[in-house]
């Protein structure tokens, strides 16, 4: 068995341990120490990545068990279809977006055209994009005059796949984000503020950052998933940019493949690793590469690298003596600037892992998802 494929199990095998865990709520963020989760009740913004787990495990090994829990776990998602949070587009793409698009399930597609729809509701035509909301989580300032670079992935490829008057929203929020988040270098800032009558932009920050202009690891990997997802669904106008935010990415990942939490912090080379950032951006650069011909080679063997030194460095077990359950990603960094869960496992780098792995493999096709 190659480390690829015994990562791939060690994931599986977590994703049963944390079906056999205690607890009703989703899986959120994990100490590495004891392997059990801190869930939230109804989701958070990071609930349909486990739902996300379940189908890819449903996929790799075609078990309706793992196809089961994934409609039970989804079907809790629905009321959130609802909530005035642009965030529900990781939601409703991850936790049911991916399950219509790699196993045809109609559970899957149902559940996915409501969120789309509650993400139409939102949009402000004015502005031209779908606002962070008043429900948003994870951000500092929520409302309808803010937006947030974390609002492109999933919510974009909902939109690109629900007809054109969704589409059509999908392109002037994509292009909007683009605007307020990405700086004239490439690097992208994670958060904005908006005049709600026209989107011009107020002022441009990085709310989980070292400092306001830092640039947060994790805001450069979603820029990368949200242009690609869009550049698959054949927004080539984007094409530019994501090759130049991919290879800011790419020009100051550190030697061994694994991002700091923050390219910024001055604590560097001492300063924390975000192993979800890391993998998220892996995964936008296999899609990258199946997109973008001529940078296929170079964004495919970054894309590898990333993922082999994951799976050596930072997937439990990571050494002979390590004696923790298997399949846990360490490393996450969540949110350093409040203090909450720096060195943990977190449930979306758990997901955008197992993700490029089965793209890697030949199991899903990159692009799809």
């Amino acid at each position: 068995m190659s480390n690829r494929d015994d990562a791939i199990a060690r994931l599986l095998t977590r994703v049963d341990a944390t079906l056999a865990q205690s607890g009703h709520g989703f899986p959120h963020y994990c100490d590495p120490a004891h392997g059990e989760w801190v869930r939230s009740p109804a989701g958070n913004w990071t609930g349909g990545f486990w739902v996300g787990m379940l189908w890819l495990a449903a996929l790799k090994t075609g078990r309706q068990s793992y196809r089961d829990e994934a409609h039970a776990w989804a079907a809790r998602l629905r009321p959130r279809a609802g909530s005035n949070s642009v965030f529900k587009g990781f939601l409703f793409w991850y936790g049911a977006g991916i399950g219509e698009v790699l196993l045809d399930d109609h559970v899957a597609r149902d559940l996915a055209a409501e969120g789309t729809a509650g993400l139409v509701r939102m949009y402000n035509p004015e502005a031209r994009l779908i606002p962070l909301g008043t429900e948003a989580e994870e951000a500092s300032d929520v409302g309808l005059n803010e937006a947030n670079i974390d609002a492109l992935p999933g919510t974009i490829a909902l939109l690109y796949a629900h007809g054109p008057e969704a589409a059509a929203i999908g392109r002037n929020h994509l292009l909007r984000h683009i605007a307020l988040c990405v700086r004239d270098d490439s690097s992208v800032g994670q958060s904005a503020t908006f005049d709600p009558r026209d989107g011009a932009l107020v002022r441009r920050y990085t709310h989980k950052g070292i400092h306001a202009d830092s640039t947060w690891g994790r805001a450069q990997a979603w820029a990368m998933i949200g242009l690609a997802q869009a550049l698959a669904r054949g927004e080539t106008a984007v094409q530019e940019h994501a090759v130049r935010i991919a290879d800011w990415w790419l020009a100051h990942l550190p030697q061994d493949g694994v991002a700091f939490w923050d390219f910024d912090d001055p604590a560097i080379p001492e300063a924390p690793r975000d192993t979800s950032a890391t993998a998220i951006a892996a995964a936008a650069l296999l899609k990258l590469a199946a997109l973008i011909p001529v940078h296929r080679a170079r964004y495919a063997a970054a894309a590898a690298r990333s993922i082999d030194a994951l799976v050596a460095g930072y997937l439990t077990p990571t050494a002979p003596d390590d004696t923790r359950q298997a399949g846990i990603l360490t490393a996450g960094c969540f949110d350093k600037r409040n203090g909450v869960a720096t060195k943990h496992e977190l449930i979306w780098g758990d997901y955008f892992l197992l993700e490029a792995l089965l793209a890697l493999e030949g199991t899903l096709v990159p692009e799809r998802v």
